[in-house]
């Protein structure tokens, strides 16, 4: 009986992973993990313990949000509770117009790749996710479903940040870009059994992609021995077979 069951589930297994078209470009399910401390021109990461309110925003198949506009005050920390009540995957992007564009064109032009960022929630249809996030500029921003065609269809909303009075703005500094084939990263994660690695990198000059948080399958699982969660490395990442993978990495020095 047990043989069975196990033949039955890696038929399932097996079906569940040929459903997923080639190219399809997928984001990562968060798990538990550490507060960003990385700061955007949209706000950070908020503390779920210091949510001073919760939002609720519905998504639809009419690609839509529910509502569409957002008023909220400098460094109010919200927690978006997000519904998807439709029959297909959608997500709620925040960031810039100029960010969400540039993403969205991103995404056609890698479909393969594969996301993990604390101002992104993937929800599958009638799920729902949630997202914390704390609003320290002021400023007018926005939230896209960046799916591909949703965002081009007229999945927008807009938020807008109110300034607290007499706080003086901080400015981001872009990152350096990175000139050499290996690329510079901070391991976040290490999943053994999935063969995967979550990298926080500098952009990847070979690949043509900006820096950000990325989940990467390996080349060879024995790369996974060789790093931890925190380690900064030098790390070479190259498409293959549709997917982004690692073909290279050692601590950096």
């Amino acid at each position: 009986m047990r043989l069975l069951d196990a033949v039955l589930t890696l038929v399932l297994f097996t079906h569940a992973a040929a459903a997923l078209p080639d190219g399809e470009h997928k984001h990562a399910r968060k798990s538990a993990h550490a507060i960003s401390s990385d700061e955007h021109a949209f706000g950070r990461e908020g503390d779920p313990k210091k949510v001073s309110r919760t939002v609720s925003v519905g998504m639809d198949d009419q690609m839509r949000f529910t509502p569409d506009a957002l008023a909220v005050k400098q460094d109010e920390t919200v927690r978006f509770r997000i519904r998807n009540s439709g029959k297909t995957m959608h997500e709620m992007v925040l960031g810039t117009m100029d960010e969400l564009k540039k993403h969205a064109e991103l995404m056609r032009k890698h479909s393969g790749m594969e996301h993990d960022e604390p101002y992104m929630a993937h929800v599958a249809p009638g799920k729902t996710e949630t997202m914390v996030w704390q609003f320290t500029k002021p400023g007018e921003f926005h939230y896209g479903c960046l799916v591909a065609g949703h965002f081009e269809a007229g999945m927008v909303g807009r938020i807008r940040v109110a300034a607290a009075s007499g706080e003086d703005q901080r400015k981001k500094a872009a990152p350096p870009a990175q000139s050499s084939a290996m690329s510079e990263g901070e391991v976040r994660k290490v999943d053994k059994d999935a063969k995967k690695i979550t990298i926080k990198h500098g952009p990847l000059q070979n690949l043509d992609m900006p820096a950000m948080t990325m989940v990467f399958q390996v080349a060879d699982p024995a790369m996974l021995n060789q790093v931890k969660s925190g380690d900064k490395v030098n790390f070479r990442a190259e498409k293959i077979g549709g997917a982004y993978a690692l073909t290279k990495i050692e601590p950096a020095k």
